[in-house]
């Protein structure tokens, strides 16, 4: 092939000037490349967690079903008095739920402490912790409590998302009035977690209000309970795991390589200009 066609020319090494400058200079550029390669580096090999928000419901596979994990420990109540309701919109109405529950007695069987694994319908309804299964009711049942934890779905152990996946978690009403109810409003997001592989798993982030307040039956006795009352959002956030794309890291490696370069040989230039013509000046004022 003709050199000619070659637009890499060379300069003969002796047609070249080595200056300190210019050491100083390529010095610098060279740590300043090191600096930009070792970030972008990091940037490449990092995953990016990506989120949005879209209407629909994302696990269509469920069953129109919610799995609940709930762990909570009443120090005062015997756990012969303990059951779980859940009600719903549907017609759902059970009362001292058992399945997949245990119960753990606390202070030498004076209290109790309940988890339990269940299902719930994807609609308006309530789950909640009471005296209503017990074949006979206690004078003074005691409602003060401490929420372990409270889950919907899968449990998603990610470093980089912070969501409310455990809201309730750590809640303490041992302080409150032990006769009260207490209410705790629940609005369910539906999340979806979606690795690099394009697996998902699918989860549940709620927010949480709550109010206490001492309930009456008909015959006028006060029978406190712990509700959960729950609503699903229609809005679903997805969370999606990326990695920036190769070709997108070759490329910004060789604008930093070629940009600094660049900028580096014309600041080089500007000063070796600059140092040229101010000795001439120096000359000629010898003369």
């Amino acid at each position: 092939m003709d050199a000619e066609f070659d637009i890499y020319r060379k300069v003969p090494k002796d047609l070249t000037q080595p200056t300190y400058t210019g050491a100083i200079i390529s010095v610098c550029c060279c740590l300043f490349i090191l600096f930009l390669f070792l970030s972008e580096l990091t940037g490449f090999i990092t995953t990016e967690i990506v989120n949005e928000l879209y209407v629909d419901d994302p696990d269509k596979d469920s069953g129109g079903k919610i799995d609940v994990s709930l762990n909570i420990s009443l120090p005062n109540l015997h756990c012969e008095l303990v059951g779980l309701d859940i009600q719903d919109e549907m017609g759902r109405h059970e009362v001292g739920h058992i399945d997949n529950s245990m119960k753990i007695p606390l202070n030498n069987g004076v209290g109790c402490r309940f988890e339990g694994q269940f299902s719930i319908n994807k609609v308006p309804g309530n789950f909640h912790v009471s005296t209503h299964s017990a074949t006979a009711q206690p004078q003074n049942p005691d409602m003060t409590h401490v929420i372990h934890k409270l889950s919907f779905g899968d449990t998603l152990q990610v470093h980089n998302v912070h969501g409310a996946f455990n809201a309730l978690g750590g809640a303490d009403r041992l302080t409150s009035n032990p006769l009260a109810s207490h209410d705790y409003i629940l609005k369910i997001v539906p999340t979806v977690y979606e690795d690099k592989s394009g697996k998902q798993r699918y989860s549940y982030q709620y927010t949480v209000a709550n109010k206490e307040y001492v309930a009456y039956s008909h015959t006028g006795r006060i029978i406190p309970a712990i509700w959960f009352r729950y609503d699903l959002s229609p809005i679903t956030v997805k969370y999606t795991e990326r990695r920036q794309p190769l070709y997108r890291f070759i490329t910004t490696i060789c604008a930093i390589i070629g940009g600094t370069f660049t900028v580096a040989g014309i600041l080089d230039s500007c000063i070796f200009t600059a140092s040229e013509a101010w000795k001439k000046i120096q000359l000629g004022k010898m003369h």
